[in-house]
């Protein structure tokens, strides 16, 4: 699929929920789209979905800085599960299983609403 095609597709999406292309996105130079956080909370609000999560233990280990969180998802457009990590090489701030969660939400909200080719600005190394 082309990059005109992606857009065209992220486009559709976007005036699907009414977002806003300018505020709520940010096409990265190297190539890829993150949406904002606002964006995905926006959108989870648009689709009306319900997340929970769970910490799994098998994936966490305190003494090495890394914590998975798993994320179920779902809305009248169906139902997803999916997971949040850190770990010392993907994460500076002082709040991992925060950034674990958030990471989970937005995959999450994204993966339900068909933005496959989207991020969320929390998949960036903070």
């Amino acid at each position: 699929m082309s990059n005109e095609d992606k857009n065209a597709d992220l486009r559709k999406l976007a005036k699907k929920y009414k977002m806003d292309m300018d505020k709520q996105f940010h096409i990265d130079p190297r190539g890829f789209v993150i949406m904002t956080r606002g964006g995905v909370e926006y959108l989870q609000a648009q689709i009306k979905a319900v997340v929970t999560f769970d910490t799994v233990p098998e994936w966490s280990d305190t003494s090495e800085g890394k914590y998975c969180v798993k994320a179920y998802a779902k809305c009248e457009l169906g139902q997803v599960e999916t997971y949040g990590e850190v770990n010392k090489l993907n994460n500076r701030n002082n709040y991992p299983i925060a950034m674990a969660e958030k990471r989970a939400l937005s995959r999450a909200v994204l993966k339900l609403a068909g933005f496959g080719n989207v991020y969320g600005e929390d998949e960036i190394d903070q």
